[in-house]
């Protein structure tokens, strides 16, 4: 079983800098790709990045790109999201996701809430 536990939220003003972490403990020597989610008062859960821990490979919601950046760290299967020049509108709880090899599941931390104020 894995467990995940975010860090690092806190609230700020608008074009400030926040960085978020994600550790993830339990089962983890199998997994192979984690997550970040973000999800607002009254909105749906929305995908934020993605990294594959093996080769650091990364992907991105269009609307941060440039602001944010996904890292992580194999070895002690943890992520960092940090993010700058933050926005009103990236106020959101903020969750990370952890793939296994050969599991379907998804496993989910808690969440950290970013509040972002103009």
């Amino acid at each position: 079983q894995v467990q995940l536990v975010e860090s690092g939220g806190g609230s700020v003003q608008a074009g400030d800098s926040l960085r978020l972490s994600c550790a993830a403990s339990g089962g983890t020597s199998d997994i192979y790709r984690m997550r970040w989610f973000r999800q607002a008062p009254g909105k749906e859960r929305e995908f934020v990045a993605a990294i594959w821990l093996s080769d650091s490979s990364s992907t991105y919601l269009d609307s941060v790109k440039g602001r944010f950046a996904i890292s992580g760290d194999n070895a002690k299967k943890m992520i960092f999201l940090q993010m700058n020049s933050l926005k009103p509108e990236d106020t959101a709880v903020y969750t990370c996701g952890a793939n296994l090899l050969n599991n379907a599941n998804n496993y989910w931390g808690q969440g950290t809430q970013v509040t972002v104020s103009s």
